[in-house]
This record gives C-alpha cells, sequence and structure tokens, in this order.
C-alpha cells in the first residue's frame, strides 16, 4: 500500500510539473501578460505622437495656413511689408547702445621689415 501512494504521489507531481514549470506554465503566463501591458503602453503612446504626425502633415498639405505658420515660427519668417516687433523678457533695454570697451593697447614695440 505504502508503494501505491508513493507511486500516485510521484505521478500527481510529474502532472504539475508543466502546469507550474513548464513551457505553458502559470508564470510564464504572467510573465507574458505584464510585457503585454507594457507594450500596450508604448503602443498607446506612439500612436498619439503618429496622429499628431498625421494631422500636421494634412494641414500642410491642405492649406497655406499651416505652412505660413511654420515659416514664422521655425524660420523667423515676415511677410513684405510686415513690421516686426520683439518683445525683450526681463526689463527695458537701453535707449541708447554703449560702445564696446577699447581694447588695451599692447606693451610691444612695433614690428620694422628689415632691408635686405
Amino acid at each position: 500500500m505504502r508503494w501505491l501512494t508513493l507511486a500516485l504521489v510521484a505521478l500527481i507531481a510529474s502532472l504539475q510539473y508543466p502546469l507550474w514549470l513548464g513551457k505553458g506554465s502559470w508564470l510564464r503566463v504572467w510573465d507574458v501578460s505584464r510585457q503585454i501591458d507594457a507594450q500596450k503602453d508604448v503602443n498607446t503612446t506612439l500612436k498619439a505622437r503618429n496622429d499628431g504626425m498625421d494631422a500636421e502633415v494634412n494641414d500642410l498639405k491642405q492649406g497655406y495656413a499651416a505652412i505660413e505658420e511654420r515659416a514664422r515660427s521655425e524660420l523667423g519668417m515676415i511677410k513684405q511689408d510686415e513690421v516686426f516687433y520683439q518683445v525683450m523678457e526681463g526689463g527695458i533695454a537701453p535707449a541708447t547702445p554703449t560702445p564696446p570697451a577699447p581694447i588695451a593697447a599692447a606693451k610691444t614695440p612695433p614690428v620694422v621689415p628689415k632691408k635686405p
């Protein structure tokens, strides 16, 4: 009877091995499920980026407003007969520019060319 019990325990253990440690085990399923969730998050982020780029491409194809906006913001272009005002942050600029400080003269003697 004792051998029969040991044989049944061994049979049950051998049947449980693939469930816990085999190729399709619970641990592997849990790990793959975690990887799928992480990939879904990455895909959501990339989809939002792609949708934004798609909308920008459609704007550039359909009209000149998007092209003009891009030229103004990225290239600093202005239209002909248009006045451009630049607002400086951090205070008022002086009314007259201050001249640069003079460069101190070097105290080396002048170079005199030698006669041949």
